[in-house]
């Protein structure tokens, strides 16, 4: 692999060519894996492309338009500092948490904890075998929580795939002791409607909120009937954790929520939500929820109450993720065109589809309104073969600028300012040339956030990345300190 330190950007879009087997959990050394892991869902799998786009992306590689097949290159305001790969979990990287001197890594496998207490020199210290996509994970106190959103045959870490039809499938949430790093301790599972596709904690001193985003019902699974119209709520006792249980299921959409095609054609229907974000200093959540955006409280953690909602029917495909920024004026939601599988950041799809939405809150209280301002999309060249998105990020603590690292798969990590909600522009990037040229495949950074002075990201191939950002704009940030992050519960960074 090479690596090619460049601040050239490269802006011209490429043309288009076209619960039995109770608790239980296996730990791994950093050695080749004890056991050959069930795979929690199937990895995307390689789909072929026309010779005429393999050869247009060999012409872009030799032009230098693109980097070559796996070739390192980024800003000259970003470093890399450290990349280790994956090991005995062979499934795809997913998302990020952080605990002081240490981060925890989802795979589709189970999950990895690394020391970072050198972020140079990162330690894998146990690795947790698991299966259950998509294995998001978030960590408080000495509980990590751990999302299941696949069909298993029980709710043990043994467990293998079984059809979602069968009524003794199971899919939830499992919590995990992590008091001792070296030696985490399965503690409790709580099935949930749908599964745990994403989850969001909002932490209170004894207990913990849990909001568990599904979706997808169907009437042949008796565990996610349709509607499906809302979230579970789940409550954990940080002293009795075995006794989490759901004690809510609030209805966010009683109107059903975005019907989607054919009504919105390429629109997804809105049957629950795939991420949320919480900012319990403002008692905020933001919600991505397929077809709809919402803006809703949470000053009764148990009874979220809906404050706003928006719908995109003309460039949003699937609402995937959002942000708040620090000051809670602004919202960034993303669209995950092509769910994850797909090549979007191309001339043929457009500066606005597979894009960040950039929405100011306005208006106070229970009166507050989403208001669409811009979109954001990376304008470097990613090859046909490449699947390219927005995906999950965070805010870089810098008062008076809106930054922002996220995650874009294979168009890599990038760094960009929305401080001017109507001009946003990338500041920073670093990104991996192509996996191959003869097929579009799943690759690049699932996670991109920034901790503590780093940034950390988790690439669905090539394992954990820890890069440098250099930069006047941002470097007040490196002062912010923070004792431990999910990013799905955005913290405030100035208030400590």
């Amino acid at each position: 692999m090479s690596s090619l330190h460049t601040s050239r950007a490269r802006r011209r879009c490429l043309g288009a060519a076209t619960a039995a087997a109770g608790l239980l959990a296996m730990l791994l050394t950093a050695g080749p894996a004890a056991a050959t892991p069930d795979p929690g869902d199937a990895a995307t799998a390689r789909a072929e492309v026309s010779a005429a786009q393999e050869a247009e992306a060999a012409a872009a590689i030799r032009s230098g338009e693109i980097p070559g097949v796996d070739e390192i290159v980024h800003s000259s305001n970003i470093t890399h500092l450290a990349n280790v790969p994956k090991d005995a979990l062979k499934g795809l990287n997913t998302d990020l948490a952080f605990q002081g001197t240490y981060a925890f890594a989802g795979n589709y496998d189970g999950f990895r904890i690394y020391d970072i207490s050198d972020p140079k020199s990162p330690k894998t210290i146990t690795q947790v075998l698991c299966p259950g996509s998509q294995n998001d994970v978030s960590v408080s106190g000495n509980l990590l929580f751990l999302s299941t959103d696949s069909s298993r045959s029980d709710n043990s870490c043994s467990s293998t795939t079984q059809p979602a039809s069968e009524k003794s499938s199971w899919e939830g949430m499992k919590i995990f002791d992590i008091s001792d790093k070296h030696n985490p301790k399965y503690v409790a599972a709580v099935e949930t409607a749908c599964g745990s596709h994403t989850h969001t904690l909002v932490p209170e001193r004894s207990s913990v909120y849990v909001y568990v985003s599904s979706y997808g019902p169907n009437e042949a699974f008796p565990d996610c009937q349709p509607p499906h119209d809302g979230i579970s709520v789940i409550k954990v006792d940080r002293k009795a954790p075995e006794k989490a249980a759901v004690v809510n299921f609030p209805v966010l959409f009683p109107d059903g929520g975005n019907p989607g095609a054919p009504t919105n054609p390429g629109v997804s229907k809105t049957t629950g939500c795939h991420d949320i974000t919480v900012l319990p200093s403002k008692d905020l959540a933001a919600g991505a929820c397929m077809g709809d955006g919402l803006l809703f409280s949470i000053k009764d953690p148990e009874n979220p109450k809906i404050i706003d909602r928006v719908q995109d029917n003309v460039n949003f495909a699937f609402w995937h993720s959002a942000t708040f920024n620090q000051t809670a004026d602004k919202v960034v939601f993303t669209d995950e065109l092509g769910g994850g599988g797909a090549a979007t950041c191309n001339e043929e799809t457009g500066p606005k589809r597979g894009a960040d939405g950039i929405y100011d809150i306005v208006g106070r209280g229970d009166h507050r309104k989403l208001v669409l301002r811009s979109y954001f999309k990376i304008d470097r060249p990613q090859a046909d073969t490449e699947v390219c998105v927005a995906h999950n990020g965070s805010i870089i603590p810098v008062k008076g600028r809106d930054v922002m690292v996220q995650a874009w798969y294979q168009g890599g990590v990038s760094v960009w300012e929305f401080t001017d909600s109507s001009k946003p522009k990338e500041i920073g990037y670093f990104e991996r040339g192509p996996i191959t040229t003869d097929a579009v495949t799943t690759a690049g950074p699932w996670s991109a956030y920034y901790y503590n002075g780093y940034i950390y990201s988790n690439d669905i191939a090539k394992g954990f990345d820890v890069l440098r950002l250099d930069d006047r704009r941002t470097d007040p940030a490196k002062r912010v300190r923070l004792d431990g992050l999910n990013v799905q519960t955005q913290p405030d960074y100035f208030d400590r």
